[in-house]
């Protein structure tokens, strides 16, 4: 295959070089309480979503089982950390005077988790999904449109079951479905169709090689990838998660001089420069790009999700995925495994899937990109020879051109049959990740599969000032 050189022009999600995954931690040498054990009165500091995740982490170490969850207030610019009454006051002033704001709650994460292992057990119906919300301190139960009859029934009385002031339950507008088909596209042909997705970050392989992460349910639906809808494969699975414990594939070039920029395109030539991964924190700011709606914001709303898709292969069946981070951030088929990130150049996640659209909202689910990392054995940075020497990004750029860092890769190959989720490297189409436009939850090509330069690039949201 003749070298391939990805113009900086569509370096849409990369990093420059190799970094931690986690920012400098916040040292707290003034957390040291009273000799009396009374409580603090320091004021709860100013900070970063990205500083309180970091501070989160200790806390969540330092109250050991008094810790009940933690969230950021971006209106205050505060994290508020849940702890669970009892003899713990040392601690608390502790986390005071380290900047936190500190507020006592019923319900332990040791008790919420338990409630959603119930749910998990006696609730797992297609359509649902699950996660710890720390602002109300309760289990925030999510049911599809197709959650009707038996199964609303089964879900409620579950939930009941869990006891006063545990969970909520809401109903989504749409229909929870992986959204395959766009960050900037990537396309694979595979039996029945065109499978589309996005790149979402590019990252250097355990063993040093260019490569990218993108979901997991785009990787088991096909083995090779392009940067064009007709073109020649570009890059080969490695590895895949779906269902199961994430929605991650790791994906690698063929051609080991693949330059893999380290930028977000936003499609106005301000592309966003990723220069680490963070875990996401509920409460802040992230920014979706996609190649089917372009840029989106909006805010984390819950961690540790469990999602539970329709599975593809049996009617009656269910795909479940856990770990998610759960958004408010609209989506729609063709963003699958694009790339979420915040203001100041952290990755944090690829759309895995969800409800709704970009025009009535919905709920939108993503891979922790810290997760996929670790599992994988990638580093965020550099993408092979050349990597990090990123230019502006050209938003007159198609989906046709080649491919960078969030950008188009598939057309052309051919998938391998035999190959399993577990080795992520064949056609599984019929576990939710292939062509679905019938329940058009996989690869909508109708609806833009081609050049999508014109939708999601130039929405006018690349400014990053917020726009949902």
């Amino acid at each position: 295959m003749s070298h391939k050189r990805i113009p900086k022009r569509k370096a849409a999600i990369a990093a420059g070089s190799v970094v931690a995954l986690g920012a400098a931690a916040i040292l707290l040498p003034h957390a040291n309480a009273s000799q009396d054990g009374s409580s603090t009165d320091a004021a709860p500091k100013t900070m970063k979503a990205t500083d309180a995740s970091d501070l989160a982490s200790q806390l969540q170490g330092l109250l050991g089982q008094a810790f009940a969850g933690s969230y950021y207030d971006a209106a205050a610019k505060q994290l508020v950390v849940n702890v669970i009454p009892g003899d713990n006051n040392n601690v608390v002033v502790q986390a005071e005077k380290a900047g936190a704001k500190v507020r006592e709650v019923s319900n332990s994460l040791a008790a919420l988790k338990t409630g959603a292992q119930t749910l998990k057990a006696k609730a797992t119906i297609p359509g649902t999904a699950w996660a710890v919300d720390p602002k109300t301190n309760k289990l925030a139960v999510t049911a599809d449109s197709t959650v009707t009859g038996a199964d609303w029934n089964r879900l409620t009385s579950t939930v009941k079951s869990l006891g006063d002031g545990m969970a909520t339950v809401k109903r989504s507008s749409g229909t929870f479905k992986t959204l395959v088909s766009g960050g900037d596209a990537i396309f694979s042909q595979v039996q029945g169709g065109t499978v589309r997705c996005s790149l979402g970050f590019n990252v250097k392989a355990s063993d040093g090689s260019p490569a990218f992460l993108t979901a997991g349910h785009c990787g088991v639906a096909a083995k090779q990838w392009s940067d064009s809808e007709t073109g020649q494969p570009i890059a080969t699975v490695d590895q895949a998660t779906f269902p199961g414990n994430g929605d991650f594939s790791l994906i690698k070039y063929d051609d080991p001089n693949t330059q893999a920029p380290s930028e977000v395109n936003t499609g106005e030539g301000q592309p966003v420069q990723i220069t680490q991964a963070a875990d996401a924190t509920v409460g802040e700011q992230v920014f979706r790009m996609g190649s089917t709606t372009g840029l989106h914001d909006g805010t984390v709303t819950g961690l540790d999700a469990t999602v539970n898709f329709q599975s593809e292969t049996d009617p009656n069946g269910v795909d479940t995925v856990t770990g998610l981070i759960q958004t408010d951030v609209c989506a729609e088929a063709g963003d699958s495994g694009g790339s979420l990130f915040t203001q100041d150049g952290s990755a944090v996640g690829m759309t895995s899937g969800g409800s709704g659209d970009c025009t009535s909202g919905g709920e939108t689910f993503f891979q922790p990109v810290t997760a996929a990392l670790q599992a994988t054995g990638a580093t965020l940075g550099d993408g092979g020879a050349g990597a990090g020497q990123a230019g502006s990004a050209d938003p007159s750029a198609s989906a046709s051109d080649p491919a960078g860092g969030g950008d188009a890769v598939g057309g052309g190959g051919t998938a391998d049959p035999s190959a399993t989720a577990s080795d992520g490297t064949g056609d599984q189409s019929g576990a939710g990740a292939g062509d679905q436009s019938g329940a058009g939850a996989g690869d909508q090509s109708g609806a833009g599969t081609g050049d999508q330069s014109g939708a999601g690039t130039g929405d006018g949201s690349s400014s990053l000032t917020g726009t949902n």
